[in-house]
């Protein structure tokens, strides 16, 4: 076991049969609970701690695999590119469902944190949870939060959000792709995006266009209001 753990591939190969693992899981069972991202996580901790591997150095050797974010996120390009002209047109839409969103994500976590008795640090931590954890990280330590904490926090949301998601959208009725890739986005982030691609080309962008704009608004914005 040991041997295996030092090997140069270890992190690479074990990261990638988790995910196919977890893929595989999600697939058979249809479980929205059994989210590749949190079945993967879950594979991996276990691994490490089976192994005795300390993150650090898993961190080191799946690195070639956090190169491919970028691309990954560059990509994003295309079925927005896809889809422009109908992005034009629903533009003012689109700004209000934002807008609404950004504001009432932010409002109703603090208010629910601060009622249930979160102190300053962990409410800082709480704030920038609806956005990508490469923006959520630093704008929580530029407003009193903790960077790791917020990470936690922001891939639970996307899990909660994306096994969710479906669920409450089929429940309220809202079929529209556009729409139901907005609340992707707002809620779920990059973990909600991915689902909406599977959904289809026109809710991915939609999903990948509400991650984007909240994402800069709340990088901008949100240290402006709340940075201590």
């Amino acid at each position: 076991m040991n041997a295996l753990a030092a090997h140069p591939l270890f992190a690479i190969g074990l990261t990638l049969a988790a995910f196919l693992i977890a893929t595989w899981l999600y697939r058979r069972s249809g479980w929205l609970l059994l989210q590749p991202v949190l079945v993967s996580v879950t594979l991996i901790v276990a691994t490490l701690l089976l192994c005795g591997v300390d993150y650090a150095t898993y961190r080191a050797g799946a690195e070639p695999i956090a190169w491919l974010l970028g691309p990954a996120t560059l990509a994003l390009a295309v079925p927005l590119q896809h889809n422009i002209k109908r992005i034009r047109q629903l533009f003012w839409p689109i700004m209000l469902t934002l807008l609404a969103g950004g504001v009432l994500s932010v409002t109703l976590t603090l208010a629910i944190g601060w009622a249930l008795g979160a102190d300053w640090v962990v409410l800082m931590s709480l704030a920038p949870k609806s956005v990508t954890m490469p923006i959520a990280m630093p704008v929580a330590e530029q407003i009193g939060g903790i960077a790791s904490l917020a990470a936690v926090l922001v891939m639970l949301t996307g899990v909660i959000g994306t096994a969710l998601g479906p669920w409450l959208l089929r429940w309220a009725r809202v079929e529209h792709p556009a729409a139901r890739g907005l609340s992707y986005g707002i809620n779920a982030h990059a973990i909600g995006t991915a689902h909406a691609l599977q959904e289809g080309e026109e809710c991915g962008a939609f999903a990948a266009l509400a991650m984007s704009l909240l994402g800069i608004a709340t990088a901008l914005l949100l240290p402006l209001l709340l940075s201590s």
